[in-house]
């Protein structure tokens, strides 16, 4: 079996959940994804880690988004790539300004002029993705891609490209048999 069938499996059998559930936008859906539950796990972590840095660009310096979706994918990532020998910064980007220590909203290791892929576990409309990119960019680094595990509403690439961006996913909510929930 493959990496992207065991972590398919994996999302099917333990993060797929069935009823009505409220959405960060408000709107109800069947289905969620509690993407966490594979991405932390270690029976899949590092086939989940390989997944998403094969969507990686060679180009990019670091790793990172809105804190707590994308936590957990970007430090994975970026330490299954080390062991590649391939460095990869990585960082979280608070949902707030910090108003003490050294504040800000970069936690981790970002440098200005870093080639940034910004993660995240699972998207409906890719909010948070476009989020962090506008952090990363007003940091003063340039966003390379938006990498999400699961697009679980098939908006987020549109939503991107007109902000100039490419995203992409490993998984799609068709690929794990459900509708899409978008809009």
């Amino acid at each position: 079996m493959s990496a992207r069938e065991r972590v398919r499996d994996h999302l099917l059998a333990h993060a797929v959940a069935h009823g009505t559930f409220t959405l960060k936008s408000g709107r109800t859906s069947s289905w969620f994804i509690d993407a966490k539950r594979t991405v932390c796990d270690p029976a899949v972590m590092v086939d989940v880690a390989e997944l998403v840095l094969a969507l990686v660009p060679d180009s990019a310096t670091a790793l990172g988004g809105l804190t707590m979706g994308a936590d957990s994918v970007t430090f994975i990532t970026a330490g299954v790539a080390a062991t590649r020998g391939r460095a990869l910064r990585a960082f979280s980007v608070r949902k707030e300004v910090k108003d003490h220590g050294g504040g800000g909203r970069i936690a981790g290791w970002l440098e200005a002029g870093d080639r940034v892929v910004i993660t995240e576990d699972a998207v409906t409309r890719g909010t948070s993705l476009l989020e962090a990119a506008a952090v990363v960019r007003d940091f003063g680094a340039t966003v390379v891609r938006l990498v999400a595990l699961v697009d679980r509403g098939g908006t987020v690439g549109a939503l991107a490209a007109a902000q100039g961006l490419e995203a992409v996913s490993v998984f799609t909510a068709g690929d794990l048999g459900l509708p899409f929930e978008g809009a």
